[in-house]
C-alpha cells in the first residue's frame, strides 16, 4: 500500500528555509544526543483500515467488561443496568457536539437541561440549590472544601476514612494549593466513622468536615449523631453520598448538611472502563455564590413567555481568575443529563423500589456469604465488605469461572489486607450471588485441604 504523508519533501525544504534552517538535522541540534534515538522507531508495516480493525477488535477482546463477566466490582463505580432511552436522547445531535454556551441565552435547550437537572438533583439531597454538574465524583470534594474555607476562614479540614479513598488522596492534593492540612477520622469496630475521634479532632481552627453515606465499606452511618459532633465548633459539614441509595436512606438535607457532592455514574452512565461521568455539587442556599460551576434559572422574557438563563457562573472563563471559585471548567454536561434522563425514566416511586431491592439482594448476599467474618456487620443498602482467609486463592478461581468477585480493600486498607468489598446491584441475580458463595465456598475447602 501507499504512505499518506502530507508534508512532501518540497514542503518541508520551504520551510526550513522559512526559518533558515538547512537540514532537520540542524534545527534539533540543540538536542543533545545522548537524548535522541539513533536508529529507526521500531515500526512494523503499515495496514489496510480493514487489517487495523480487526487487529484493534483482538486487542479490545482481551479487556474484561461486564457483558461477559458477573461482578460484584464496586468501590465507587457500579454495573448499574442503562436503559436504551438514553442513548436514544443522548445521540440527537443538538444535545450530543454542545460545548459551553458562551452566549447562553440562545442555547434554551441546554439551559434547560441543566435547569432540569438542578431540580432532581436538589430533590434527592434535600437541598435548596444545585450547579449544573462538576467534572466528576472525587474532585467535587475539594471544591467543597475550598467554598469551606471561603465562608469560614479555616484551615483545617477532618476527613473521615470513609469517604472514597480517591477522594481523600484528591482533597490532600488541593489542600496544598488551599494552604490547609487534612486530618482523618478513624473507623470504629463496625466500619463506621468513631463518633467519639470525630469529636476530638474537630476544633476551631476547622474549616469543613468530610463524610460519605454510605461510607466506602458501605456502611449506613449515622448521620444524626455525626452531624452534631461535627458541626458544634462552627465548622461546615459535608457529606458525599451514592444517589442510588436515596431512594431508601433519609436525604443529606434532613442532618443539617451544608454541602452535599457526590459521584453521579450510578444514574444513567454506564462503566466505561473508569469514566467519563460526572459530579453533582448540592448546597444551602446561603452559599449559592461561593458554588462552583454553573447555575441555570428560570424567568420570562418580554413577552411573558418561560425561559431560562444562565443565572451564575462562578468558572475562570467567565469571571476574573483570582475570584473563581473552581478551576475545572469542563462540566461534563452530557453525563450529566445522561443522569436527568435516568433519573425521569425511574421516577420517583422506581428510585425506592430499586433501592428496596438492592436492599434484599444485598442481605440474600450477606446470608449467602455467612461463613464468612463481617467487617461492617450493621446496616448497608448495596455494598458490604468481608474478610476472606484465601483471598488470592478465591480471585483466582472466581476469575477462571468469568466472575469478578470485588474489590481487594488491602489497596486502600492495609488493615484489611484480607478484606473483600462486594457490590450488589439489581443486575446481580441470586443464581449469580449463589455462585459466588459457591465459589468461595470452594476456595476455603481448598484451603483446608492443604
Amino acid at each position: 500500500m501507499t504512505r499518506y504523508t502530507s508534508a512532501t519533501d518540497e514542503d518541508r525544504r520551504e520551510m526550513l528555509a522559512r526559518i533558515g534552517a538547512g537540514s532537520i538535522e540542524e534545527l534539533f541540534a540543540e538536542i543533545p544526543a545522548s537524548m535522541r534515538l539513533d536508529r529507526p522507531l521500531a515500526l512494523p508495516d503499515g495496514r489496510s483500515e480493514q487489517e487495523v480493525f480487526d487487529h484493534l477488535g483482538q486487542l479490545a477482546d482481551r479487556n474484561r467488561h461486564t457483558d461477559r463477566e458477573v461482578t460484584f466490582l464496586g468501590a465507587g463505580m457500579y454495573d448499574h443496568y442503562v436503559p436504551a432511552l438514553i442513548d436514544s436522547i443522548l445521540s440527537r445531535s443538538e444535545f450530543l457536539t454542545p460545548y459551553t454556551p458562551y452566549q447562553p441565552e440562545i442555547s434554551q435547550g441546554g439551559l434547560q437541561v441543566m435547569f432540569e437537572f438542578q431540580t432532581a438533583i436538589s430533590e434527592l439531597t434535600g437541598l435548596p440549590i444545585s450547579n449544573a454538574s462538576l467534572y466528576e465524583g472525587p474532585s467535587s470534594l475539594p471544591a467543597a472544601g475550598y467554598l469551606a474555607i471561603q465562608e469560614n476562614a479555616r484551615s483545617r479540614f477532618v476527613v473521615s476514612r470513609g469517604v472514597h479513598p480517591h477522594a481523600r488522596e484528591t482533597l490532600e492534593t488541593y489542600a496544598r494549593g488551599f494552604g490547609a492540612t487534612v486530618v482523618e477520622a478513624p473507623l470504629d469496630e463496625h466500619g463506621t466513622t468513631d463518633p467519639e475521634q470525630l469529636s476530638r479532632l474537630v476544633d476551631d481552627q476547622t474549616a469543613a468536615v468530610f463524610l460519605q453515606q454510605p461510607n466506602f465499606l458501605g456502611t449506613v452511618e449515622q448521620m444524626g449523631d455525626l452531624s452534631e459532633r461535627a458541626k458544634r465548633t462552627g465548622a461546615l459539614l459535608v457529606c458525599a453520598v451514592d444517589p442510588l441509595t436515596l431512594g431508601v436512606l433519609r436525604p443529606p438535607g434532613d442532618f443539617g448538611v451544608d454541602v452535599c457532592i457526590g459521584e453521579g455514574q450510578t444514574l444513567g452512565n454506564r462503566l466505561d472502563f473508569g469514566g467519563p461521568s460526572f459530579g453533582f455539587f448540592a448546597a444551602a442556599e446561603r452559599y449559592i455564590r461561593k458554588m462552583p460551576g454553573r447555575i441555570a434559572g428560570e424567568t420570562v422574557d418580554a413577552d411573558g413567555r418561560r425561559g431560562f438563563v444562565l443565572t451564575l457562573q462562578t468558572r475562570e472563563q467567565h469571571i476574573r481568575r483570582e475570584k473563581a471559585t473552581h478551576n475545572i471548567c469542563t462540566a461534563q454536561a452530557l453525563n450529566a443529563l445522561a443522569g436527568v434522563i435516568y433519573l425521569s425514566w425511574l421516577g420517583r416511586r422506581g428510585l425506592v423500589e430499586l433501592g428496596e431491592l438492592m436492599v434484599r439482594r444485598t442481605a440474600y448476599a450477606r446470608e449467602a456469604l455467612g461463613g464468612l467474618a463481617a467487617i461492617n456487620p450493621g446496616p448497608v443498602v448495596r455494598e458490604f465488605a468481608v474478610r476472606v482467609p484465601d483471598l488470592d486463592g478465591l480471585i483466582v478461581r472466581a476469575r477462571a469461572a468469568g466472575v469478578n468477585p470485588g474489590y481487594r480493600l488491602g489497596r486502600d486498607y492495609p488493615e484489611f489486607g484480607d478484606g473483600l468489598l462486594v457490590a450488589i446491584t439489581e443486575r446481580r441475580t441470586r443464581e449469580q450471588i449463589d455462585q459466588l458463595a459457591e465459589l468461595v465456598g470452594a476456595s476455603a475447602r481448598e484451603q483446608a485441604s492443604v
